[in-house]
């Protein structure tokens, strides 16, 4: 029941991307990722009562939690229980051709960090899991347990950038011989004695990048970042914004190089006399660093510490 569904989550540089999209001025406005609802709630408070907010959210716990968090302002909202990649195809069927403005936040709620049943955190024992959509086919387990040697290897060291990937995909794949690798304690396990050190020292826990490999991998979610940004910049008015904060280096990097190249005009070799591609910048930078959070802000939430917040305009 939504009642007893506690789905907590620090907004992550709320006052600063709702900022930017300026939600007074009225209009349709969309949140990728509802999550806790904290970027969504922001909005609504701001907006005028001729605005509408598309909530988007995979996860049902996190939709039935928003709808009594927003419920002051429920008619103003449309939840949407989709991964946001669909968004081009559920603002078709909603009718609406465009929008003044958007949120990205691709952080992992503080919810599903902290549930351990949810299986994403290596701070509690769980089943491996780690799906944002519970309905999802594919779990932690299976790319644990079926992914070959070399697969993992790749998984680790690129999503997780771990130095260690070869030896800590070795081990995972000798340790299931003899039986599954079933709990997030079992893999914690294996990955500290693939350590040099038994994943002693240092600041981080051992297992730290690996579960953030495997559950990229699990929900796809380098995947959906481009398509989605495209769809919702196609989407958007002249003069409406996108904010969308990253949370590691592959998102971030993922992020910015898209903006510039939405922002890019011209691509023809430098050689060339006349352009002949045609194209035409769509969008311009906003913010040409990122911004990140204040010192307040990370007092508060330490887990905002890696957070950057991108945004682009419209053309």
């Amino acid at each position: 029941m939504a009642e007893s569904i506690n789905f907590s989550h620090y907004s992550v540089l709320l006052g600063e991307s709702v900022d930017a999209l300026s939600p007074e001025k009225g209009g349709t406005y969309a949140d990728l990722t509802l999550g806790g609802g904290g970027h969504s709630l922001e909005i609504l408070k701001r907006m005028n009562k001729n605005g509408r907010l598309i909530a988007f959210d995979q996860d049902k716990d996190a939709i039935a939690a928003s709808k009594l968090r927003l419920c002051d302002y429920i008619d103003r909202v449309t939840f949407v229980n989709e991964n946001f990649s669909n968004f081009a195809s559920v603002l078709d069927d909603l009718g609406i051709d465009a929008i003044d403005g958007a949120v990205i936040d691709l952080g992992v709620s503080s919810y599903q960090l902290d549930t351990p049943e949810r299986g994403f955190s290596y701070m509690h024992d769980a089943p491996l899991d780690m799906r944002m959509n519970k309905d999802a086919s594919m779990s932690a387990y299976d790319v644990v347990n079926t992914y070959t040697t070399d697969t993992l290897k790749k998984i680790i060291y690129e999503y997780g950038e771990e130095k260690f990937a070869p030896r800590i995909a070795a081990k995972i794949t000798a340790a299931r011989q003899s039986k599954p690798i079933e709990t997030t304690f079992e893999l914690v396990d294996i990955i500290r004695s693939a350590m040099p050190d038994g994943g002693r020292g240092g600041e981080k826990h051992p297992a730290k990048r690996t579960f953030q490999a495997i559950r990229i991998e699990v929900n796809k979610e380098l995947d959906v970042i481009k398509p989605a940004i495209y769809a919702v910049v196609d989407a958007l008015k002249p003069g409406g914004r996108l904010a969308v904060i990253t949370f590691h280096s592959l998102e971030d990097r993922l992020v910015k190089n898209l903006f510039a190249e939405l922002a890019r005009p011209c691509t023809c070799p430098p050689d060339f006399p006349v352009c002949v591609c045609g194209k035409k910048p769509t969008v311009k930078p906003v913010t040409h660093k990122p911004v990140l959070p204040s010192a307040h802000e990370l007092e508060e939430n330490s887990r905002s510490r890696s957070a950057k917040l991108r945004i682009i305009e419209k053309i």
